[in-house]
């Protein structure tokens, strides 16, 4: 599958003044995504704050990847409430050099969501960037009505576009009826696990890739942990497994949710990997009880 594989979901490291530094995102992204075993990387996703940066922000970040990864795999992340705003979103991404956009649903359907709505929007994206490749993304068990049903999955499976889906509703069994279903519609698109807190379970389930954030602070066992589990090697990933869950914990499992870029940020500051730990707003940075239990989970994974 052309888009299989291992893609870390970069963030986007800003200044003081909330402004992108995109001297620092070029480098935090060779850091993750050039390296052996890495098929390409996801921008503009949840990690890189897609519902707080601008449409010029968003298309800026395609340059600065383009110039940055060379040959890899760029998905880029589309993320707005106007299904007409998406479609110019995906348009600029394109032109900027993206190999492939992932739609994010408006966060408006975390209140009321049909099938008609689902391939209204994602097709009025389809149809903005004919031939794009398209991933769907399954939301968070716990944002609403934002998940996928059954019904709605079929019907966007329907569209030939679509390439891949990246699974991040956080539950395993879910996770593996999705893939089931997917498999016996559409073999051909890649389901992706990419709830990092289990990605061991949802591999040895089954899995095209992954597209995580935590492989920016943990690439290389990330990519060890995929080949393992292929190799079934399970003693292997059972213990790379014990190297990545604590800092997997402590980003994402621990309340409350919906901190994980914060606590991306602050790890990777803290490696040295950016030189600025700052999140937009609404989202506040890292409360010091937060960064003592962060600093003791890198610790515990071997950083």
């Amino acid at each position: 599958m052309r888009f299989g594989g291992i893609y870390p979901s970069t963030v986007l490291p800003m200044r003081a003044d909330f402004s992108p530094d995109w001297d620092a995102y070029a480098a935090h992204t060779a850091h993750c995504v050039m390296r052996p075993g890495i098929a390409g990387v996801l921008i503009n996703g949840h990690a890189g704050e897609n519902y707080v940066i601008t449409a010029a922000e968003k298309r800026r970040a395609v340059e600065v990847t383009v110039a940055t990864v060379g040959e890899r795999l760029i998905v880029a992340g589309v993320n707005a409430e106007s299904s007409a705003e998406a479609a110019q979103e995906a348009r600029d991404a394109r032109d900027a050099g993206a190999h492939a956009v992932m739609i994010f649903l408006p966060n408006s359907f975390a209140m009321t969501h049909t099938t008609a709505m689902s391939v209204l929007h994602h097709r009025a994206i389809a149809d903005a960037v004919p031939g794009m490749p398209l991933f769907l993304f399954q939301a968070h068990h716990g944002a609403g009505r934002m998940g996928f049903t059954p019904d709605t999955l079929a019907a966007l499976l329907e569209i030939p576009a679509v390439v891949g889906i990246k699974e991040g509703g956080w539950e395993v069994d879910a996770y593996d009826a999705l893939r089931r279903m997917t498999k016996h519609l559409r073999p051909d698109v890649a389901v992706c696990a990419s709830g990092d807190e289990h990605l061991l379970a949802c591999m040895v389930h089954g899995s095209d890739g992954s597209l995580v954030s935590l492989a920016d602070i943990l690439p290389d066992e990330i990519v060890a942990l995929d080949a393992a589990i292929r190799a079934n090697d399970l003693l292997a990933a059972r213990a790379l497994h014990e190297r990545l869950e604590p800092l997997a914990e402590a980003i994402y499992g621990a309340p409350p949710g919906g901190r994980a870029t914060a606590r991306i940020k602050w790890c990777l500051r803290e490696l040295g990997i950016i030189p600025n730990a700052c999140v937009r707003p609404p989202q506040p940075p890292v409360e010091p009880s937060d960064a003592a239990a962060l600093r003791v989970a890198l610790r515990a994974s071997g950083l």
